[in-house]
């Protein structure tokens, strides 16, 4: 009979998850996680086969925290631009997070076109273009394409302290990209 489990599934989740917030992916190990938990690290292996397991539910639950960021930034005046502004604020709010899921070498190669492909997934952010712009799926996707490399290298910029920009001065960058391009792209169209 296997022995009886200490802590539950979320229980240790959770205390590995606030663990890796304060400290990052690499403070993870069973002997702190034990610590964290007030035991040894026994009882995170009743539960849990191996460190990976614990590591990748963390991970999966970073991903559900940036995606609430993200449907928050859905529900602004501009959703767009909402998902980028909410995109530099989990940066602000959660660096060890933001390194973890965006600044951390995948298990397996993903190309930027894929990782949106992923992002609209979770949530419509293309859709908050095509409509409101009136612009194609392709388009969409591009443009999406060139915002989410800007808006990582300010989110990136804020999460290694250097950015100093406020909140305003973001909002404003993020503008002033999107209209130049989409201007470009309407240039593009009428000289086609």
């Amino acid at each position: 009979m296997p022995p009886k489990a200490k802590f539950t599934k979320e229980e240790i989740v959770d205390c590995a998850f606030e663990l890796v917030k304060e400290q990052g992916m690499d403070a993870l190990t069973a002997r702190e996680l034990g610590n964290r938990l007030g035991s040894s690290a026994r009882p995170i292996f009743t539960v849990f086969n191996n460190m990976d397991e614990v590591k990748d539910a963390v991970f999966q639950k970073a991903l559900d925290l940036d995606a609430e960021y993200t449907k928050r930034g859905l529900q602004e005046k501009v959703p767009f631009k909402g998902v980028g502004m909410a995109y530099v604020k989990f940066a602000q709010d959660e660096p060890q997070l933001f390194r973890l899921l965006f600044m951390t070498k995948p298990k397996k190669s993903v190309s930027v076109p894929t990782m949106i492909e992923i992002f609209n997934s979770v949530c419509p952010i293309s859709d908050s273009i095509e409509g409101p712009y009136k612009i194609d799926r392709e388009h969409a996707a591009k443009l999406f394409q060139h915002m989410w490399i800007y808006t990582h290298g300010i989110a990136t910029m804020c999460v290694n302290g250097l950015c100093t920009y406020t909140e305003e001065e973001i909002s404003e960058r993020l503008s002033e990209v999107f209209v130049a391009l989409m201007d470009e792209s309407k240039s593009k169209e009428s000289n086609q």
